[in-house]
Order: structure tokens, then sequence, then C-alpha cells
């Protein structure tokens, strides 16, 4: 392999951030102007989708590994707490989610679920803002199902419950 550092080895879940959580399912050389240039070979499970990603660019895109056990128990436990309230100009408050969808941490994605959700119970989202929550809750699903090993079914009921403590 070329002097590129790999942060990720195969087999290894990662998050790509507004994508969902992939594995890595091999690490290949391409050739690209007479250079050989390894890639990550991802899977993504939620699009069923495989993607290859310049292995020196993958931090760079945001890609991370899945948080540990401790940061997915907080960002369950930041959907339940008081937030400061969000914009009323939806387009204004579309724009800030989606900065915080493309930043892709997992706290991240749980401060969109908890004040979307918390704006569709006075007033019916429009829908790119219902899409974008949707994707948040989802992405939100995977990874703390993956970090928690824990079903899916499991996770949502336990985002639910706290969505509603509020």
């Amino acid at each position: 392999m070329s002097k590129a550092t790999k942060a990720f080895q195969v087999d290894q879940k990662v998050v790509y951030p507004s994508q969902g959580v992939g594995v890595i399912l091999s690490i290949q050389e391409k050739d690209f102007k007479s250079e050989k240039i390894p890639y990550y070979v991802i899977y993504l499970e939620v699009s069923d989708m495989t993607i290859m990603v310049p292995v020196d660019k993958a931090v760079e895109l945001g890609i991370r590994a899945i948080v540990p056990k401790d940061e997915a128990l907080r960002a369950l436990e930041l959907i339940s707490e008081d937030y400061e309230p969000i914009p009323s100009d939806w387009k204004l408050r579309y724009q800030m989610n989606l900065d915080l969808l493309k930043k892709g941490s997992v706290m991240d994605i749980a401060t969109i679920v908890r004040s979307l959700y918390h704006r569709s119970k006075v007033k019916e989202l429009p829908i790119l803002e219902r899409k974008l929550y949707d994707s948040a809750l989802k992405l939100l699903e995977d990874e703390i199902s993956f970090s928690l090993k824990k079903p899916k079914e499991e996770v949502e009921t336990m985002i639910f419950t706290r969505l509603e403590s509020k």
C-alpha cells in the first residue's frame, strides 16, 4: 500500500455523515494518473450501496468510527434534556439542522432529532424538514443500535421514550 495512513480496518463499522452506518468490506488500490491510490470499499446497509472512498480523504469527508457506548448513552440523554428554542422560520431552522447533519457527530444528530421532534408537536414540519428529521432519526437509531449492540426497534423505543419525557 502507498504512504496514506489507514484510519480504519476491514470489517470495521463506520459512520458516513448523512449516509449512515457502513462496514468496510476491503481496501483496494486503483490506478489514478499512473499512481496507485488506496480506497476503502464501504457497504452502506441503509441504502444498499457500496461506495469507494480514497483512504487519505476519509477523515476529511467526516467518516468516523461508531461512537463508544458511553457517548451513545450521552446522546440518548441529550434528547431528554431541556433545549434552546429553535427559530420559527423553517428555512433558517432547516439550514442550521442541515449544517449539523453534515458535521455528523452523534450529538449533532441527537440535537436535530430532539429539536425537530418537539417542533413537530407544535406545528407540522414542512416536507424538506420532515425528510431531514426522518434521516437524522434513522442515523441516530442505526449508530446507537450498533454502539449499544441492541436491536433497532429497542433503540427506537428508547429514543421516543426520552423524547416523550419532555
